[in-house]
């Protein structure tokens, strides 16, 4: 029994799909919420919110991820990070997935990526629960009726957290597989009810296809000033370091809070929606993001809620510190209609120093700018990923490592080209600790960032006096209107000066090592941004 719009020239026969119960194609949010009520998977919270819990899994599983090692992908894969998978051992699981669904009911929804219709990407998503059905239908971007009628995908995932993964039949690690077929155009993921891997999912395959076109994929939130998206701004950096936080400026349009890609014209947002981090959320000092916690069909992850009254404890990370909801982007006021944007005016690379050493800003060249981008030096913040509980220093490649297919200099020389192009101004934000490494110093607080942001953003920051890093070589402002020294120059907040140079030594040589890899790959400026630090 099918019930709903779809192509009736692409049922789910089409992609081999036998004797199922009940397919649901593009319920709206109503429908969805009430599937999902009858079906226990959660509960509606305050202003018709669904509250919903992922299980053992709440957060993403890299060790997990896996991409068909075939003709089309054997030579321009990067084998260093990503896993293979070989094509008989997709095509097992994935013959045997369908037969596991064979007598359940299914949600499908027909969406499709990029606001930039040169660049779409159509995809259908087939999903269990009907909870993961909403999810991705607020995150990627919503086909009209007559787009619904016409529907063709371009890739389909296949999403059954109920199927466990056998390693010694499948050539896995675990019982849970998230597994990209870049030749059939399908992905798999099973074993786990964690819903951000259906968006991730999406951004590798964008990632894939884009670069072959010269756009520029970008693990980034976006915005633009009011009423000219030719003052844009993105900010590049891994879940919690400030990506979705700073860019929902109500001073701002937004464009986007995690996924976009830089074209011929400019900026433009993979997705629909939003997927934000609510640990310690504050109406306050988020008040944009706070709000959408009580709308209507916003999904909320793993939070902690008085059964009662249903009211969200924003604090208790019992169950999780990765509690997230997400939401279409039209519940943030301020969004743009169009999820589009100019060639940005600055670039923002967004760091979370635990080692207490970086300054809170520094200006950055084009060639340091991509010895940054290909460093990716951060940390994984607590419940982003399975296995992380509190803040973890990291080199994640182009600031998103586990979602880049390709070799990084790929995405290194994209970002340097249009840089030059356009005359980007570039920045490295360090929302991280100052005074000391985690568990000693504090955390840079938020006040301060978005003051100096709103410097950059206004260009007064451009104005002021610099003084070169002694040990990273970059540009860093003498002083700054509200902002403290011992902020400016992170030495001064510490006890101790020569364990502030012991520790910033000690992270000068995790960069230089880090990037013994790209060296060889790299044009001479990028390596002359290098030899800066004694390379």
């Amino acid at each position: 029994m099918e019930i709903g719009s779809f192509n009736e020239k692409y049922n789910l026969e089409s992609d081999n799909f036998k004797n199922l119960k009940l397919v649901y194609y593009n319920l709206n949010e109503s429908q969805l919420i009430q599937q999902s009520l009858l079906n226990k998977e959660g509960t509606l919270g305050k202003g018709g919110t669904l509250l919903v819990r992922t299980g053992t899994h709440t957060g993403r599983s890299p060790n997990d991820k896996f991409i068909v090692k075939d003709n089309l992908t054997k030579d321009d894969i990067w084998w260093e990070t990503n896993k293979s998978i070989s094509e008989s051992n997709f095509n097992k699981l994935h013959s045997d997935i369908l037969l596991h669904l064979e007598g359940k009911k299914l949600y499908v929804q027909d969406l499709y990526a990029s606001a930039d219709e040169r660049f779409r990407l159509n995809i259908r998503v087939i999903t269990e629960l009907a909870w993961h059905s909403l999810f991705i239908r607020n995150l990627l971007r919503v086909c009209n009726s007559n787009e619904i009628n016409e529907f063709k995908s371009d890739f389909t995932i296949i999403n059954c957290p109920s199927f466990k993964a056998n390693p010694s039949i499948y050539g896995c690690r675990s019982s849970t597989v998230i597994a990209i077929n870049f030749s059939s155009k399908i992905i798999l993921i099973c074993g786990t009810e964690y819903a951000g891997e259906n968006k991730k999912s999406v951004f590798s395959v964008l990632n894939y296809i884009l670069p072959k076109t010269g756009v520029m994929p970008m693990h980034c939130s976006a915005n633009h000033a009011i009423d000219n998206p030719k003052d844009c701004a993105v900010f590049f950096g891994l879940s919690g370091t400030g990506k979705t936080t700073l860019s929902a400026d109500p001073n701002r349009t937004l464009i986007g809070d995690d996924e976009h890609g830089w074209g011929p014209e400019g900026i433009f947002n993979f997705e629909g929606g939003c997927y934000a981090k609510t640990v310690n959320l504050h109406p306050a000092k988020e008040p944009e993001i706070y709000s959408t916690t009580e709308k209507f069909g916003t999904v909320i992850e793993n939070m902690v809620f008085d059964k009662q009254t249903l009211e969200l404890d924003f604090s208790d990370t019992s169950i999780t510190e990765n509690m997230r909801c997400a939401y279409p982007l039209s519940f943030i006021e301020n969004a743009s209609a169009t999820s589009l944007g100019g060639h940005p005016t600055h670039i923002i690379l967004l760091t979370c120093d635990t080692y207490g050493v970086l300054p809170p800003v520094a200006k950055l060249s084009v060639n340091q700018t991509i010895f940054h981008f290909l460093s990716g030096f951060t940390s994984k913040i607590a419940g982003t990923e399975q296995g992380i509980t509190e803040p973890q220093p990291t080199f994640s490649t182009c600031f998103g490592a586990p979602f880049m297919p390709l070799r990084p200099e790929v995405y290194g020389n994209l970002l340097g080209k249009k840089i030059m192009q356009t005359g980007a101004v570039c920045w490295l934000i360090n929302t991280g600790w100052i005074g000391g490494a985690y568990g000693v110093g504090k955390r840079i607080p938020l006040k301060d960032t978005r003051l100096i942001l709103q410097s950059i953003l206004s260009n007064d920051l451009n104005e002021v006096n610099f003084r070169t890093d002694k040990q990273f070589k970059f540009q860093v402002p003498v002083e700054l209107d509200g902002i403290s020294s011992e902020i400016l120059f992170p030495q001064m907040a510490w006890t101790n000066e020569s364990d502030f140079l012991n520790q910033a030594e000690k992270v000068r040589g995790l960069f230089v090592n880090n990037f013994k890899k790209f060296y060889d790959h790299v044009d001479t400026g990028t390596r002359r941004a290098a030899q800066e630090l004694d390379f």
